[in-house]
């Protein structure tokens, strides 16, 4: 029997249960996910093989995602290829399924920064979805910085006043427009090298970003709907772009997502995932503090010291109510 061809890529899209695949040698194929892959690599080994001898690991489902990693295989040049081995993840960025759903949603797997990006004006931002993006990313364990798009609409010196207390909480936040070509190099060269995952609601111009960022991308780009200054739903899907001249860097944009869930975060950790809080809780009077009426929390004395912004905090006491009330 013929040797298959052996070929290692990374996923950069997928419709249908056809996937396209970069190949390690820069080539673009398509390829299906072979049968055996579609069940659970929950039984994995230390040596990273997959584990056979379980009904719990065969009953579910592996779904692969963008940015996975992948080995594909072909007995023959003119065969089609498959996707043989989904190589074991380093990071992914994760979510609730829409809907209310328990299930798990990864929107991204290997990703090594989450930029979140607003619009200064139209749609207007609101600051607890930018800290549900922000603590989403934490809790995952990925590295995150901020655009903020559109400060031609308000003025860059207005925005940055606005935004200050997420550059104090120690996030990088780059001020950008694409119509008038503000701070497009800087975020050009925070995106080299890395794969990174592009999110945020739609309509604050993701793909338009993209697009003067990378030429020839050919993103869709949806406009504002002015009766109700809500994005449409453009990008249908993750889509991992690499970047050009021969840098090793990819960018994942991913739909507008207009609900997005927190997924698996005990409440108890909850104050780990505000980078400003962090330094302060093993000042507080009770190691269980939940920083809302408790005596001697450090987190609130933050609060009124101004290390901690009052909207940050506010943005922590309802998420600390949404996971708690959480089933």
């Amino acid at each position: 029997m013929t040797n298959p061809s052996v070929v290692r890529g990374v996923v950069l899209s997928g419709t249908g249960g056809v996937w396209q695949i970069r190949t390690e040698i820069g080539d673009t194929v398509e390829a299906s996910l072979r049968g055996r892959l579609k069940k659970s690599n929950s039984g994995r080994r230390a040596d990273g093989s997959l584990r056979r001898d379980t009904v719990s690991a065969a009953a579910q489902t592996l779904k692969l995602a963008v940015g996975d990693d992948v080995n594909l295989e072909r007995v023959a040049r003119d065969d089609p290829w498959a996707i043989a081995e989904i190589l074991p993840r380093r990071s992914k960025l994760a979510r609730r399924s829409p809907g209310g759903g328990r299930g798990e949603r990864v929107l991204a797997a290997n990703v090594d920064q989450v930029v979140v990006m607003f619009a200064a004006a139209k749609p207007d931002p609101h600051p607890r979805m930018i800290d549900r993006f922000l603590v989403i990313a934490e809790a995952n364990e990925i590295a995150a910085r901020i655009i903020i798009n559109k400060v031609e609409l308000v003025g860059e010196a207005a925005t940055r006043k606005r935004f200050d207390a997420y550059e104090r909480a120690g996030y990088p936040v780059h001020y950008t427009s694409v119509k008038a070509a503000i701070g497009l190099e800087a975020v050009r060269a925070t995106l080299r090298g890395r794969r990174s995952a592009v999110t945020g609601p739609s309509g604050v111009g993701k793909s338009s970003l993209l697009n003067a960022l990378f030429p020839g991308a050919d993103l869709r780009v949806g406009a504002i709907s002015e009766s109700v200054n809500k994005g449409r739903h453009t990008t249908v899907g993750a889509l991992m772009l690499p970047l050009p001249g021969g840098d090793d860097g990819y960018v994942i944009d991913t739909p507008g997502l207009r609900e997005v869930g927190l997924w698996s975060l005990p409440p108890e950790e909850l104050d780990q995932c505000f980078p400003e809080m962090r330094g302060l809780l093993d000042n507080c009077r009770f190691g269980d503090c939940r920083h809302i009426g408790e005596p001697g929390c450090a987190v609130r004395e933050g609060v009124r010291t101004g290390v901690v912004s009052v909207e940050r905090y506010d943005s922590y006491a309802h998420l600390l109510e949404e996971l708690e009330a959480a089933p």
